[in-house]
């Protein structure tokens, strides 16, 4: 990259994440007050820098600070003074981003696009309750039935339930306890706020892909509400990595990434996840750095993530860990072990020694090869440490080049509005069946759908069929039905 990222404790040498292997993924690790946070700003400077656009979850509202120029910060000069590094205020292109719209520009994706699996996850629905949502998608494709929003999926719930003995033969059983189940996970949902998050314009991918003026443009999405339901949280997170695999094309190993997605309190991604979702997580992470795409998990410790997942995150860095008890000891060699060894340095030792700031580095080398691990120095961003106000964000999405396109919803016709035309009509249709006329002709239908009364057409047709025996009979059979069903003819 442009400028030192890391700087090496003893030689003060420059580590570089070198660009072209950036798509091969990462981990950034460590404890709480670590520096975590000015690592993520830092990388996502850099990766800014050379006109890679970055989407990265602020979960503390630290992050903003991206949009404005660093300087005046005590503890910034003096780390660059020890690095022997001039002083840089510079700021990035950002891009506000909040689910619930309050503090950026609205992020939206339609039911339909979450797809089942991903919303059993939200809901947190067992395996067989997952299996009648998956057939309630199944029925509201089948049927032309669109779902965009929540209350698209409440409209076909219910409409599933209702009528789940014409469903069961073709798509199998419909539960009604199951469907009101699934009922009270949306409405816990929607008390949360989820609601916000389904529904049209869904968000565009080429909008978190931007370059301006030659730097990548990042997008931070305000996570500090979304942090307070977590399946929401990284369910989103899995869903906007699944929408830039199926929608980006093939690249290869280009020079540099498309985009770079930082995931942080990664954790939230893996715990209680079944099988199928983590196979699911698996794939997308092992197949999307061919699209151009790195993906950095961001955690307390390497554990956090499954082995299958972990052997795919070729640079990392590991801030301090605390040895507190035996477990915290367990948990500090593990993390040492997944460190390319240094015959100069006694990693498990080393970790729990890091001061702020500080990190055991593991990059990838010209060959993708993990380079042996460094104690080094981060090298503090040039934009501001620290939030923006509250004003200032405000303004930042007022002048965005997207602002307008997100904030006001569409709502076009879909699932509900089609369920309830139907609903409207049948006691329309009710009301003209009990006509006078037709009831003395054709006979009164019951409510349970069986006949109250015999019409007097229905009266002649069974006289007429008794004597259906005699020539006459079928003639007059012939005649009657001729003239009803034939217009008058006669055969």
């Amino acid at each position: 990259m442009a400028s030192p990222l890391l700087v090496a404790k003893n030689e003060k040498a420059a580590l570089e994440l070198l660009p072209a292997l950036a798509n091969r993924h990462g981990l950034i690790t460590g404890a709480t007050g670590t520096g975590k946070t000015v690592t993520l700003q830092a990388l996502a400077q850099r990766f800014s820098s050379i006109g890679v656009p970055v989407f990265m979850a602020d979960v503390k509202g630290d992050l903003s600070g991206l949009a404005k120029p660093g300087g005046a910060n005590p503890k910034v000069a003096e780390r660059l003074k020890l690095l022997k590094l001039p002083a840089a205020a510079e700021a990035c292109p950002v891009l506000f981003w909040d689910v619930f719209g309050t503090s950026g520009h609205p992020v939206r994706a339609t039911v339909s696009d979450m797809g089942p699996l991903l919303l059993g996850r939200m809901l947190n629905l067992n395996e067989t309750q997952e299996g009648v949502l998956a057939l309630v998608f199944k029925i509201a494709d089948d049927s032309g039935l669109l779902l965009l929003d929540l209350k698209d999926l409440r409209a076909m719930l219910t409409h599933a339930g209702d009528n789940a003995a014409q469903f069961k033969t073709t798509y199998g059983n419909i539960s009604t306890a199951t469907i009101g189940t699934i009922q009270r996970g949306l409405l816990n949902l929607e008390n949360q706020g989820g609601a916000k998050f389904f529904g049209e314009p869904m968000l565009a991918i080429a909008d978190l892909m931007q370059v301006k003026d030659g730097k990548g443009v990042v997008s931070v999405l305000a996570a500090e509400k979304l942090m307070a339901t977590p399946k929401l949280y990284s369910t989103f997170l899995l869903w906007l990595l699944s929408e830039l695999f199926e929608h980006l094309p093939e690249v290869g190993d280009p020079e540099k990434p498309k985009l770079v997605f930082f995931f942080d309190e990664a954790h939230l991604l893996f715990d209680e996840a079944p099988k199928p979702l983590l196979e699911k997580i698996e794939q997308v992470v092992r197949l999307i750095r061919s699209k151009g795409i790195g993906v950095y998990f961001v955690t307390q410790n390497p554990l956090d993530l499954p082995e299958s997942v972990l052997g795919q995150l070729g640079n990392r860095v590991q801030h301090a860990l605390r040895a507190f008890t035996p477990k915290d000891q367990k948990a500090v060699k593990t993390a040492a072990d997944t460190l390319r060894p240094n015959p100069k340095l006694k990693t498990d030792r080393v970790i729990t020694e890091l001061e702020v700031g500080e990190a055991l580095v593991s990059l990838l080398d010209e060959k993708g090869r993990p380079t042996i691990v460094e104690r080094a120095f981060i090298v503090p961003p040039s934009s501001q440490i620290g939030p923006v106000s509250d004003a200032e964000r405000a303004q930042f999405v007022r002048s965005s080049p997207v602002f307008g396109k997100y904030e006001s919803t569409i709502d076009r016709e879909s699932a509900y509005e089609k369920l309830t035309q139907r609903t409207e009509a049948k006691p329309a249709q009710a009301e003209q069946s009990s006509n006078p006329v037709s009831d003395i002709l054709f006979g009164k239908t019951g409510p349970r759908g069986g006949k109250q009364s015999q019409g007097v057409l229905e009266a002649l047709t069974k006289s007429a069929a008794r004597s259906i025996g005699s020539e006459l009979g079928r003639q007059l059979l012939r005649g009657v039905l001729g003239s009803i069903l034939g217009g008058g003819k006669k055969r």
